[in-house]
């Protein structure tokens, strides 16, 4: 895929020269638009906003926390990212309970024992200083993914996907807030180390709970909200292309209606996609009652939901649907 580079401008009194870029933002695209144009093209349909906050955190070499609703494409912006710019993706999933240890490193002591009991069995056992540096060196350590984003790459720096941070505790973010202000973590045994070019951080959160203002004040900030018809309708064109033009439409005025009910779990984009692939799989060619109800688990995950559209309330939501599409 061809690169996109800035084009700078002679300096003139009512336009200042820009910034130099800093080291590490070569090969990445040089403006707004260059980067809507990799993501569209990596099949990512981004809106003008997403593009440019994405832009300045790859030109600024600031971390971007991206919060919003499940299912709104936050962890997809990584993934697309990391593929359309050729680096490497590196996921650290939170969950509640991890700590530094886990994100960062641990020892291999399955094999620390055996190299222990073989050294025994070959009397090097009294050499006690050489032992212990063999052991607490580099090939009996576990690289977790906070070690494995600092390590250098021929490709570039990765792509660091710190996701749904909002399912850990405190103290996780406190670690997390020295570990990105500095790009190094220390290991007692070795020291620290420290990334020779910093990776492209990428933060999310669901919002199940508020994530530290100091950690938010380390990061870009952008809302991921559920996308309008017009560009619901550009993504589901690039995820399902199978699908007719007219089902399509159907599809996503029913799942944006969808979104204005009273409902435990509104579908996101992600669930518009699963439904489409499963229509696509079924070979439907129009949306009825009988067909939303048979494959309503591709687009609500509880039962709840699920219950209230059978029967009526389906056909209703249908026929609502329609009519903001206007006659075919």
């Amino acid at each position: 895929m061809s690169q996109q580079t800035k084009t700078s401008q002679p300096e003139t009194a009512s336009q200042p020269a820009s910034p130099p870029a800093p080291e590490g933002t070569r090969g990445l695209p040089g403006s707004i638009d260059a980067v809507e144009t990799l993501l569209t093209e990596a099949g990512y349909v981004a809106d003008r906003g997403l593009a440019t906050v994405v832009f300045l955190s790859l030109r600024l070499g600031r971390p971007l926390f991206l919060e919003g609703e499940a299912g709104v494409g936050k962890t997809e912006i990584a993934k697309t990212l990391a593929a359309a710019l050729g680096r490497r993706l590196i996921r650290l999933q939170c969950y509640e309970g991890l700590d530094a240890s886990s994100a960062v490193y641990e020892w291999n002591f399955a094999a620390q024992m055996m190299a222990i009991r073989t050294a025994e069995a070959a009397g090097a056992g009294s050499d006690r200083a050489g032992l212990q540096a063999e052991l607490f060196s580099d090939d009996y350590l576990i690289r977790r993914p906070l070690l494995e984003a600092m390590q250098p790459d021929p490709a570039g720096a990765p792509v660091l996907l710190i996701d749904e941070l909002d399912r850990t505790d405190e103290p996780f973010e406190a670690f997390l807030l020295e570990a990105l202000s500095d790009f190094q973590v220390t290991i007692p045994e070795l020291g620290t180390i420290k990334a020779p070019e910093p990776p492209i951080v990428i933060l999310t959160s669901n919002r199940t709970r508020e994530v530290h203002d100091a950690l938010k004040r380390r990061c870009l900030y952008h809302w991921v909200d559920y996308p309008d018809f017009d560009r619901e309708m550009e993504i589901l064109t690039a995820r399902a292309p199978g699908l007719a033009p007219r089902l399509s439409r159907e599809v996503v005025a029913f799942v944006q209606a969808l979104r204005t009910e009273d409902l435990f779990k509104h579908p996101g984009i992600a669930e518009t996609i699963d439904w489409a692939n499963c229509l696509l799989a079924l070979d439907v060619i129009d949306l009825s009652p009988e067909v939303i109800a048979d494959t309503l688990g591709a687009i609500l995950k509880y039962q709840d939901d699920i219950s209230r559209l059978h029967g009526s309330e389906a056909k209703r939501i249908l026929d609502q649907a329609r009519a903001t599409l206007g006659p075919a």
